[in-house]
C-alpha cells in the first residue's frame, strides 16, 4: 500500500489553478479557493491563480501559456467538465495533451463514487501531459476539488510518496519531446 517516506525531503512544485466559469468571479470562486488553500497548506507554490469564462480558446490559451512558463510544474482546472453546451474545458484541453493520463479519471470517478454514487458519471474529469507540465481537470464544485486533492493529487504532488509520485519523474517528462525532434 501506499505510504509517506519521512527519509524523503519534500520538493514544492508550482501549481496554477484555473476556475472555468461564466457565473462567477475569482472572489466568489469557492473551488479554486479550496485548491489554493490545500495546494499551500501541502507546502507548494501557487504559481497563479485565474478565473476565465467558459470559452474553449480562452481555456486552451491560458493553460497553454502556463505549460509553457518556466515556474509552472502542474495546471490543475476547475470547471466546465459536465455535459451542458457551456462545458468544454476537456474538449478545449486534450486535444493539447502530449500524453493522455486515463488512470486519472478512473480513480477521480472511483473517490467521487462514494461520495455521490452514480452521479459521478456527469463529470469528464480527466488529466494529461502538456510538455513537462501535468494537468488536471476537476469538476467545478469545492467537493470534487476536495476529492481530487485530497485523494490523488495531495500523494501523487509529493516526493515522499511511495510506491511512486509524480515528481520524481518530473526530470524525465521531456523525452518525448527530444525523441521527436530527432
Amino acid at each position: 500500500m501506499s505510504q509517506t517516506e519521512a527519509s524523503r525531503a519534500f520538493i514544492p512544485l508550482g501549481i496554477a489553478v484555473l476556475t472555468v466559469s461564466d457565473s462567477r468571479s475569482l472572489e466568489e470562486d469557492r473551488s479554486g479557493a479550496v485548491l489554493a488553500d490545500r495546494i499551500l497548506a501541502a507546502g507548494h507554490r501557487l504559481a497563479d491563480r485565474a478565473l476565465v469564462t467558459d470559452d474553449a480558446d480562452r481555456i486552451a490559451a491560458q493553460v497553454s501559456a502556463w505549460a509553457q512558463a518556466s515556474d509552472v510544474d502542474v495546471v490543475i482546472t476547475t470547471g466546465g467538465t459536465g455535459f451542458t453546451g457551456r462545458d468544454v474545458t476537456p474538449d478545449a484541453l486534450e486535444p493539447l495533451f502530449d500524453k493522455r493520463m486515463d488512470g486519472f479519471s478512473a480513480v477521480f470517478h472511483r473517490i467521487s463514487y462514494d461520495k455521490i454514487g452514480t452521479s459521478t458519471i456527469q463529470s469528464r474529469a480527466t488529466a494529461g501531459l502538456i510538455g513537462t507540465t501535468f494537468v488536471f481537470v476537476l469538476p467545478g464544485s469545492p467537493g470534487a476539488c476536495k476529492d481530487g486533492w485530497d485523494g490523488i493529487l495531495a500523494q501523487q504532488l509529493d516526493y515522499r510518496h511511495r510506491p511512486c509520485n509524480f515528481v520524481e519523474i518530473m526530470p524525465r517528462l521531456d523525452e518525448h519531446l527530444k525523441r521527436a525532434k530527432a
